[in-house]
């Protein structure tokens, strides 16, 4: 008997043995669980043979006016953008420039959300249109009606008139999805029809500038101009979002894109749908987001809700009594985890209705009833008018800030309309915050305790009680605008 007999012999036989003690009876569970195949890539082939069909591309007409003299070159052409700019073009016997009217073309995506024939797609692929096509799966072609367009949350209503009822996307809810979970887009880059890719959701609740109605769900899914209005899926087959903005530094893919969440979309659908337009609420105050340093100066147990910085006069909020430096911690019990969700939350209710806020003010909660008004469009304010006031020739000493502080005279408080205030001259040495020369500051608050400024030597005197290393927050005015920066004191 060879030795290699031998082995398999003795491992037999000890194998025998260990069954019979019971030993071996994991074994099995083990190598089972070794030899299980491991999860691959998840296969999109049924999703999309399922939910192709209900999502369309959008072809985009409008007129627009071009020079006479324009050279007969395409816009691909690479001296079409020199004669554009330059203004190689000959001119009008009166200096004029003759104009002609051409059309322009382009394309976009959406989806089927009724089989009567309503499609959604983004406010920036019909905006301006003359005429807009829809081009369904199946190659049936409908002129579509733009039946509503709302630009702040880039969301367009069309309908088409279909003899047969229609396919139609199922919507899904974004609230459950989570980040790392796999999502598809179908659209049409670069006028490519039906393209699906497939990713994952890298984030959300994305903030953008100046996009603070929109909790975006960000992915890395490839999408490409054209894509704008298509659907995200879930691999349920659900429609979770709009994909409508892309971060890209060349105009193509860089695996950074953002989707209007799908439960946003159809709320602005219905009132779009409902009325042709969209009304918001709002409260009338203006905010700002709460530090860790700033929840310290307040006295709050944690950076949480939308700090006030001022308060419209006549508007909803001060009637209730809402004051500057009150922290919203909730509406009717819903927590505002950041100034950002405030405006999300106001907005969607109904002008007129009656809502309960939760403030924190002086180191206490308080409760306000509010009636909520309505959000006009054109209601932003423009840049300041009104430049910082000059300040005296006498300039005082660096306080423990490094900042250089004077009384404000008659004539410099009706300039910038306050009743008080202290200017800040000078900044002589390093301060954590945003604080600027020429800023004037309104009131001080430490420790949940607001103080009313009222003179330079008064304000010194109140930082230089502050604890070193504490946080401290200055009401300041710039311009027309107040908010709050917090600063913190260098320890000495």
């Amino acid at each position: 008997m060879t030795t290699q007999r031998i082995r398999l012999s003795l491992t037999s036989i000890l194998f025998a043995l260990a069954a019979m003690a019971g030993i071996v009876t994991a074994v099995p569970a083990a190598a089972q669980a070794l030899q299980a195949p491991r999860l691959g890539l998840p296969d999109f082939t049924e999703l999309y043979e399922k939910q192709s069909p209900a999502v369309v591309s959008i072809d985009v007409t409008q007129k627009v006016q071009r020079s006479r003299g324009m050279p007969e070159l395409s816009e691909d052409d690479p001296f079409y953008e020199f004669f554009r700019r330059f203004g190689q073009i000959p001119r009008g016997p009166r200096g004029g420039q003759p104009e002609r009217e051409q059309e322009q073309s382009s394309v976009g995506s959406g989806f089927i959300i009724s089989a009567d024939g309503y499609l959604v797609t983004n406010a920036h692929v019909v905006d301006g249109a003359d005429e807009v096509k829809v081009n369904l799966a199946d190659k049936r072609e409908f002129k579509a009606k733009v039946v509503g367009v709302d630009k702040r949350t880039d969301i367009a209503l069309l309908k088409i008139d279909a003899k047969e009822q229609l396919p139609k996307v199922v919507i899904g809810d974004p609230e459950r999805l989570k980040v790392g979970e796999w999502v598809v887009a179908i659209g049409k880059p670069f006028g490519l029809e039906n393209t699906m890719t497939a990713g994952i959701v890298s984030a959300k609740g994305r903030d953008l500038p100046q996009e603070n109605l929109v909790p975006y769900i960000q992915t890395d899914v490839a999408i490409n101009p054209g894509n704008s209005g298509g659907p995200l899926f879930n691999l349920k087959g659900e429609v979770v979002g709009i994909n409508s903005l892309i971060f890209s530094r060349s105009g193509g893919y860089m695996g950074l894109a953002f989707a209007i969440p799908i439960d946003v979309a159809m709320s602005t659908v219905s009132q779009l749908k409902e009325k042709g337009k969209v009304t918001r609420g709002r409260i009338g105050v203006q905010i700002q987001e709460v530090n860790k340093e700033m929840a310290e100066a307040f006295g709050i147990p944690k950076p949480t809700g939308a700090l006030v910085n001022s308060v419209e006069k006549g508007g909803p909020a001060e009637k209730a009594g809402v004051e500057p430096d009150d922290i919203i911690l909730k509406v009717d019990g819903r927590e505002v985890h950041s100034s950002t969700e405030l405006p999300r939350i106001i907005s969607v209710i109904k002008p007129g209705t009656k809502i309960n806020l939760t403030v924190w003010r002086k180191g206490a909660q308080k409760d306000l009833a509010v009636q909520v008004a309505e959000m006009k469009e054109d209601a932003a304010s423009g840049p300041s008018k009104k430049g910082a006031p000059t300040p005296p020739k006498e300039k005082g000493k660096p306080n423990r800030m490094g900042l250089i502080l004077s009384d404000l005279t008659d004539e410099q408080k009706k300039e910038i309309d306050v009743k008080s205030g202290v200017l800040v001259e000078e900044i002589s040495g390093p301060v954590r915050g945003n604080v600027q020369p020429g800023d004037v500051i309104l009131a001080v608050i430490s420790k949940g305790t607001t103080t009313e400024a009222k003179s330079a030597d008064q304000v010194n005197a109140l930082l230089a009680k502050v604890d070193k290393g504490a946080s401290v927050a200055l009401r300041l005015k710039r311009g027309e605008q107040q908010f709050l920066a917090t600063v913190r004191l260098n320890g000495e």
